[in-house]
């Protein structure tokens, strides 16, 4: 019997939680703060060193209902705010779980009621279905909005289409009768600002006219979009996947995908990308996809009021920004899984693949390139790989692995310098010095003058009879009568000298840009920059080895695959897999890359090169440091992150980690039925702690529950308020049973409704790789430590974070959010 009310009390207590956890949607999407009029700490309380990480929610008890003095209770009606999350705090996994399960079992027993009860539960089924349908929608149709108005911005840096302003250089001589092969890119209909201003088109003066005009286009692209950031929507900048890895682990950042945050950094993206700065834009859309899947879940109650809910959205989203970034939906699926997702359940799978499909199917309808692709540098190569090849593609594995690990290093101490000195404070003239610099030294190099997913494609194509590229400047044998996408290999001609001399200077510019760029406050991808000095080292690396082949074809390693006249190495196919061996150097991405890899040039063949490329970098990267750039961006910002991909190997017991040490103050608690209101209030003033442990006595130590601080403050004020009698003096209690007291006593408070009556407890001897696996796994913000049953501390999650960054001879006071 005592079983089965035990069971009901929980029911009851979910069934309540379900209704009380609603919030402000503008609250959520807009970050302008609680909706609440009472603030319960300030920031500098947040972020104390001894704050319980944690949400705000309630536990209510039914048994208090069959309560004598039930007439008493304060929470008869749902109070506004009680169950809901303030900002850089961590979501109740647990918690949210049971309020989705008791909700579903609510609509689930009333579905037969009445043919509206069917249809508000066929509704709640296909939320999530709508939900992403309409993500992918949006987010396909914003890429190919960025796709479009990115590639006319690059272009007006260098001049106008007068037949149409709207059309990019490209399209501009799309229609022209009178463009040549050679100089396919020309005709008369595309002048550049030389032509225009001054009515030169060759010499020193059109050439000092266009480089001038191409660096004030640069920066005023550059200048705009900074302010439009720093102005409108701070939490625009960056690439925004190490926060969204953040925000799915379960932590709330108020507005970062509010509807002025994906405005602004849509806007800004066009912006950055077209003032030629060292970034791309593919991590930036899945932050704006992130952004889509946000206000979209608002619509459907089933995620509005559940936070666990809504990131499974987020992980949806997520699948579907890299789809239309890449042209890669199962690439994207991929990377939601391996990279940003903190928990992935069976339909989230099937949900991100159907929103990936949405958002792809889009993007090739707006046909952004007019290629019919998806991407800007779709491939397709003619000859197979040689197993010779596997020691090429393992030393750009290698390279990519070096690559990596210097980056990692030198972009997270820049970010460190630029947070610890006074030139952070300064980041519009930060992102003008960069820019003016890039733009200086872009523009004298054709290889760095083009757009950079431009440079990539170049440098993936296969020289064929149609390219009229300095790269594809081989001198030809006239007697050879090859088919077209056959032609052998042939000895380099000058124009390929002089590209391999560019492509070197290019690749020590992108090298030291990349690293001072990324992390700019403007819109910064760096999925892009980190391919395209892969796909330049790769180049130069295949060209080297075609030659080698061609004028050493009698060498054994040559000998029985390469024959004279022979199409045998592909140098696009090395830049490929210099590009993936850099991307997952940086990334520390696996599988997920090399699909997205071989979607984007569509080549099933060349898997077995990725792999081994990719492996390798992986492996050379990791015995530097495991992080990859995005783990290493959560740590230097102080974000409260759990990486499951860690290891806790040390022996350290939970009464190591727990708070109070023994020179600490002694543990802030609350007591079951002996303590008045002033005596709470006063604690939440001269505490910043988020939660208070509630014993049966001091004398006992006895655990009765868990109560956090937001839902004190808010229980109290609405009682002063709805309630005659309750004054400083009351009494308060979290028990089921009110205690009797004198007659003249002013009249008690129960508050054993907003009182979470199951916390997780760990004995003070239970090993910390067992606690950290639970909060891992739980998604736990905070654990109470016992022994006998006696309350000794508590653990929260950023004691855990603090600590495991001692045992790796890191600063602890570094694990607070900044």
């Amino acid at each position: 019997m005592e079983s089965e009310q035990l069971f009901h009390r929980g029911y009851y207590r979910n069934s309540y939680n379900s209704i009380t956890s609603a919030s402000s949607d503008e609250e959520l999407l807009d970050g302008a703060g609680v909706i609440m009029d009472f603030q319960t700490s300030e920031d500098d309380n947040l972020l104390d060193g001894d704050t319980v990480v944690g949400t705000h929610y309630t536990m209510t008890n039914g048994g208090s209902i069959n309560s004598s003095t039930h007439l008493l209770d304060l929470l008869d009606e749902p109070i506004p705010g009680v169950g809901t999350y303030d900002d850089f705090h961590t979501i109740d996994w647990v918690r949210e779980k049971c309020k989705d399960r008791e909700r579903h079992r609510r609509i689930n027993s009333k579905k037969k009621e009445s043919a509206w009860e069917m249809t508000k539960s066929l509704y709640d089924a296909w939320s999530g279905w709508l939900v992403v349908t309409l993500t992918g929608l949006a987010s396909g149709a914003l890429a190919g909005l960025i796709d479009i108005a990115a590639d006319w911005m690059t272009d007006l840096k260098e001049g106008i289409c007068l037949s149409g302003l709207w059309y990019n250089h490209e399209q501009c001589c799309w229609g022209s009768d009178e463009t040549t092969f050679e100089e396919r890119d020309k005709c008369p209909q595309w002048k550049t600002w030389a032509e225009l201003i001054i009515g030169q088109a060759e010499g020193p003066g059109s050439y000092i006219m266009n480089y001038i005009l191409y660096i004030f286009w640069a920066l005023s692209f550059a200048f705009l979009a900074v302010s439009l950031v720093k102005i409108f929507a701070p939490y625009a900048c960056g690439s925004g996947i190490p926060e969204i890895k953040t925000i799915l682990s379960g932590f709330i950042i108020r507005g970062y995908l509010g509807k002025w945050t994906l405005m602004i950094k849509t806007i800004t993206l066009v912006l950055a990308v077209a003032s030629g700065l060292s970034l791309g834009k593919e991590g930036p859309l899945v932050h704006v996809a992130c952004c889509c899947g946000n206000i979209f879940s608002y619509l459907f109650p089933k995620y509005s009021t559940n936070e666990a809910k809504k990131r499974e959205v987020l992980s949806a989203a997520s699948a579907a920004g890299v789809s239309v970034a890449f042209g890669a939906p199962i690439g994207g699926v991929l990377f939601s899984l391996e990279e940003v997702s903190y928990y992935f359940p069976l339909k989230t799978l099937w949900r991100s693949f159907f929103a990936a499909l949405v958002a792809a199917f889009v993007l090739r309808s707006i046909n952004p390139f007019g290629n019919s692709r998806l991407v800007l540098f779709y491939v397709e190569y003619h000859t197979p790989w040689y197993l010779f090849e596997l020691f090429p593609f393992i030393l750009l594995g290698v390279f990519g692995g070096l690559w990596g690990a210097f980056f990692i290093r030198a972009n997270i101490a820049w970010c460190r310098r630029r947070k610890s000195t006074k030139f952070g404070k300064y980041p519009v003239l930060e992102v003008i010095i960069v820019a003016a610099i890039t733009a200086v030294i872009a523009f004298p190099n054709p290889y760095t003058r083009l757009n950079t997913s431009e440079l990539i494609k170049e440098l993936f194509t296969d020289c064929g009879p149609l390219e009229s590229s300095s790269l594809c400047d081989y001198r030809n044998d006239m007697n050879a009568s090859k088919i077209v996408d056959d032609i052998p290999d042939r000895p380099a001609g000058l124009g390929v000298y002089s590209a391999i001399w560019q492509l070197c200077l290019a690749l020590i510019f992108k090298i030291i840009m990349t690293v001072f760029t990324f992390g700019i406050k403007v819109p910064s991808g760096l999925f892009i920059p980190s391919m395209a000095i892969g796909a330049i080292a790769g180049r130069i690396v295949g060209i080297a080895v075609e030659q080698l082949a061609y004028y050493h074809h009698d060498w054994f390693i040559f000998k029985e695959w390469c024959e004279v006249g022979a199409d045998c190495i592909t140098p696009g196919l090395y830049a490929m897999v210099g590009a993936a061996a850099c991307l997952g150097g940086v990334t520390r991405m696996t599988v997920s890359l090399v699909v997205i890899v071989f979607e984007l040039t569509g080549g099933l063949e060349y898997i077995v090169p990725l792999m081994a490329a990719v492996m390798t970098s992986k492996w050379v990267g990791d015995a530097f440091g495991r992080e990859g750039i995005y783990e290493a961006h959560i740590r230097l910002n102080g974000y409260p992150f759990l990486d499951a991909k860690e290891e806790f190997t040390h022996t350290t017991l939970a009464a190591d980690v727990m708070r109070p040490r023994r020179n600490d103050p002694p543990l802030a608690v609350l007591t079951q039925d002996n303590m008045t209101v002033d005596d709470i209030e006063n604690m939440i003033n001269e505490t910043s702690y988020n939660g208070f442990p509630v014993i049966m006595s001091k004398e006992s130590q006895r655990l009765v529950g868990f109560a956090l601080r937001r839902d004190l403050t808010i229980a109290i004020e609405s009682a002063r308020k709805k309630q005659e009698g309750i004054v400083g003096s009351s009494r308060v209690c979290f028990a089921q049973h009110t205690p009797s007291l004198p007659a003249e006593s002013p009249r008690p408070l129960k508050l054993r409704s907003i009182l979470d009556m199951s916390p997780f407890t760990v004995t003070d001897h239970t090993p910390m790789e067992i606690v950290v696996d639970i909060f891992r796994k739980l998604g736990l913000r905070q654990c109470l430590v016992t022994h006998n049953g006696r309350l000794l501390g508590i653990i929260t999650k950023k004691d855990i974070l603090r600590h495991m960054a001692q045992t790796a001879n890191q600063d602890p006071a570094s694990v607070m959010f900044n």
